[in-house]
């Protein structure tokens, strides 16, 4: 049986990520709970430092730290007000945290990052799926090639659906996750506006999606092992794998 993550977590993890907008994602506390369990489950010893690509306001980062004090992160984002935020966010992790303007849009981010590599652990969190489909396989290549032998890659991500109606029924879900937290913060928005609202939001969004099975098929032809899907719902997956450990 799968453990809780409220009661593995513990209350702080849960109010620190429903802060977040990532809590009106559906199964969004299982998908960071997963991804912790992942990092542990490949590194038993600890992790000596790990990257969050895309990190927007650190959350994910966040909540490694809390699992693993003492590793060391590097926070990637191309947006100087979200790498502020995680500034902020990370406070008590100064220590141990770095912050970098980079845009992964192009290669040119790895030259910034690699000094940093090898890395244990790679992470990111709703950021990938803008990039163009030839972008992403490079993109993934780049994230190989910057890891230690048996090093981690975690995306949660979202990818799309195989039809139209089941695109539809993620939407759905999504409106009413979102009207959930509209009604717990006291907003009261009436569940007609909140879908309103994320269809005009989705209609000029440039999120440039791929299915799952074709992004793990790129992982593995780069020479990802133990590539895997660990946790989906619809559109929202966490996938990954490991480069092979050393000979």
């Amino acid at each position: 049986m799968i453990e809780d993550p409220l009661a593995s977590s513990g209350a702080s993890f849960v109010e620190k990520f429903l802060q977040n907008v990532r809590g009106a994602v559906p199964l969004s506390i299982e998908q960071i709970d997963m991804m912790l369990r992942l990092i542990s489950a490949a590194r038993e010893d600890g992790i000596g430092n790990f990257l969050d690509l895309g990190c927007g306001d650190g959350v994910l980062a966040t909540t490694i730290f809390d699992e693993h004090p003492e590793a060391h992160g590097l926070l990637v984002d191309f947006s100087e007000p979200m790498l502020e935020a995680a500034r902020k966010q990370l406070q008590p992790h100064r220590r141990h945290v770095e912050f970098l303007q980079a845009d992964f849009h192009h290669p040119s981010w790895v030259r910034r990052v690699a000094p940093h590599a090898p890395l244990d652990i790679v992470v990111s969190g709703f950021a990938i799926h803008h990039l163009p489909d030839a972008r992403k396989r490079e993109l993934f290549r780049e994230i190989y090639d910057l890891l230690s032998p048996e090093g981690l890659f975690i995306n949660i991500e979202h990818v799309s659906s195989a039809t139209r109606w089941t695109e539809s029924a993620l939407d759905d879900y999504t409106i009413d996750a979102i009207f959930g937290a509209e009604l717990k913060s006291g907003r009261g928005k009436p569940r007609a506006q909140v879908a309103r609202e994320y269809y005009t939001r989705a209609a000029s969004d440039e999120h440039i999606l791929a299915p799952l099975e074709v992004q793990c098929d790129w992982l593995r032809e780069i020479g990802f092992a133990d590539v895997e899907c660990f946790l989906k719902v619809q559109e929202l997956a966490v996938f990954g794998g490991q480069r092979p450990g050393a000979d």
